[in-house]
């Protein structure tokens, strides 16, 4: 299936591109994601966690002077979504790197990594493609040469000029993702863009908020056809400020009960890291967008969702 070619053609841009591939623990001691759902385990009379991502190692791995770092590995989610787009298993591709000016130069990253995925998948997967294609017609999506970045206040105002009722630090649901979409094919002609500058209050602890407004953050998504594919941010490197964002979340960074993980993660950081940002997609999701698939289940070969843990 794509997901294959889609994977190489993921460490081949990075590769190409000087990062180092990192292999992190999926066995953890906490959360590794605010805001998603976790599976637990006995970990010999411990509690342990199976990973929602490499977020925490993969900065770790950049604060100890790594430089651009890549990971391809499973990602474990508890969320009960049942969707058309989620799943609770799914094959994570992440990039983390030092920055020198602004987090632009990941975006920058991220969209060369995925053209160089698209027009791979194009050019040397053109039978694979048919054959998916001849069951699930789908044209190629447009991708731009250069990412088209819209800042969150600007794509909120388009859709409320479109007629959408948003609120002013309001996600964007799934509906309206699929009308900024339309919106963005309609008038820039592309199908692959970045919506940045998410409000902070929807993001993360460790995302750094803008420096010309607190309220936003440096924070950006990909979309394709419409859906997100892929979310990233510059990350906090400054601990103060990681303490305090922290405390901002309802957490506690001194209290006894906070897990493990999040301890030796804010600790690493009083030892000094450089401004760092980058991002993480599941590769189905990419595959499920790329070819216009009804339903993510479609880019698994044995998926997992709440309904289904066999075979």
């Amino acid at each position: 299936p794509p997901r294959a070619p889609g994977g190489r053609l993921f460490r081949d841009a990075m590769d190409a591109a000087d990062f180092v591939e990192i292999h992190s623990p999926k066995l953890i001691a906490g959360e590794s994601e605010s805001g998603a759902g976790v599976f637990t385990t006995d970990y010999f009379g411990e509690t342990a966690c199976l990973a929602q991502s490499p977020q925490l190692y993969k900065q770790l791995a950049v604060a100890g002077d790594l430089g651009g770092v890549y990971e391809v590995g499973p990602v474990f989610r508890a969320e009960n979504s049942n969707t058309r787009r989620h799943l609770c298993e799914f094959t994570g591709l992440d990039f983390e790197m030092p920055i020198v000016a602004h987090y632009g130069e990941a975006i920058a990253v991220g969209h060369a990594t995925f053209k160089r995925i698209f027009d791979g998948l194009e050019r040397d997967h053109a039978d694979l493609l048919a054959a998916v294609r001849a069951q699930f017609p789908s044209d190629p999506p447009v991708v731009g040469d250069a990412p088209l970045v819209l800042p969150f206040a600007e794509a909120c105002d388009a859709l409320r000029a479109a007629g959408r009722d948003i609120g002013a630090a309001d996600d964007l649901s799934g509906a309206d993702e699929l009308a900024l979409g339309a919106l963005v094919k309609e008038t820039h002609g592309v199908d692959f863009f970045v919506v940045d500058r998410y409000p902070s209050a929807i993001r993360p602890f460790y995302t750094m908020p803008c420096a010309d407004d607190p309220a936003a953050s440096n924070s950006y998504d990909f979309f394709l056809r419409g859906q997100e594919i892929c979310s990233g941010a510059q990350r906090v490197h400054d601990p103060a400020l990681l303490r305090a964002s922290l405390a901002a979340k309802g957490l506690d960074a001194d209290a006894s009960d906070l897990s493990k993980s999040l301890k030796s993660y804010l600790e690493a950081f009083d030892h000094g890291a450089p401004p760092h940002a980058g991002c993480g997609f599941g590769l189905e999701r990419v595959v499920f967008l790329y070819l216009g698939l009804d339903n993510i289940r479609k880019a698994s070969l044995f998926p997992r969702d709440p309904k289904r843990c066999a075979p």
